[in-house]
């Protein structure tokens, strides 16, 4: 008679869950035979549990994105085809820059459409919009205009370049005549303040991944947008709302490909 003395561990996977859970089976063999030894500690045959990670959506499926591009950053896709954000300190920059660069898209496709859609409709006697910036007004001249733009634009970049040197930098007290709580930010390229945020949304900037995603999603729209806008008005000589009632006037015989041959011939 043989006496089995000890504890067994067997790991067996726990079915119909998100991810593999397993259980520790212990077993307690009593005195017994050498059967009952071999028969406890003898390799058992249980199904294999296959682990795979999902797949985090990518510009072009199935291709693996460099690894300083992990996912963390809002609209992150795996696209840098050049490597430009290689090294970390240009990959904040870009970052920065993409998001300036979404904004005033946005900014200028709806200013396009707003008063391409007041000229159009006869409401206001507006120039097209790729000719507005010829037209001369009144109250100040050209050359006024453009030093009084310069100075603004000039200061608003300089101060949020000095933010992202310098995180939280412009907030201080006395940084901006009194209005430093005001205009202070939630985090660099994200202003906030009743000024810049009125609504209060995204006040938990941390954990405002979904509403900066939205951002950057309708940004890069807007990009393509505009490159749209500049090529139909270099082809056709008119403005988008004028392009889309000529299409909507003919649809078949009216479309980018007969516009495409008809500039070209």
């Amino acid at each position: 008679m043989a006496v089995a003395v000890g504890r067994g561990f067997l790991v067996q996977p726990c079915s119909y869950s998100s991810s593999p859970t397993f259980h520790n089976k212990i077993y307690k063999p009593s005195l017994g035979s050498a059967t009952t030894f071999w028969s406890t500690f003898a390799p058992q045959r249980y199904p294999q549990v296959a682990v795979q990670a999902q797949q985090r959506p990518t510009w072009l499926p199935g291709l693996d994105p460099p690894p300083y591009l992990d996912g963390s950053l809002a609209g992150d896709y795996g696209f840098d085809p050049l490597g430009l954000g290689e090294d970390p300190k240009s990959l904040k920059w870009y970052v920065q820059a993409e998001l300036v660069h979404a904004r005033f898209a946005m900014a200028g496709v709806a200013g396009i459409l707003f008063t391409d859609l007041l000229r159009v409709t006869g409401i206001s006697n507006l120039p097209v919009w790729y000719e507005a910036g010829a037209v001369k007004f009144e109250f100040a001249s050209t050359r006024t205009l453009i030093v009084v733009q310069f100075l603004l634009m000039g200061f608003a970049e300089t101060k949020r370049y000095m933010d992202f040197i310098n995180p939280g930098s412009q907030a201080k007290e006395g940084s901006f005549f009194g209005l430093e709580a005001a205009l202070e930010g939630l985090e660099p390229g994200y202003p906030g303040g009743p000024l810049l945020n009125p609504l209060g949304l995204a006040k938990d900037i941390k954990n405002a991944h979904e509403w900066k995603l939205k951002e950057i999603k309708n940004g890069r729209l807007a990009m393509i947008a505009m490159l749209g806008i500049f090529v139909q008005a270099y082809v056709t000589h008119a403005g988008p709302i004028d392009n889309l009632v000529e299409h909507l006037s003919n649809p078949w015989q009216k479309t980018i490909i007969q516009t495409l041959a008809n500039s070209t011939s």
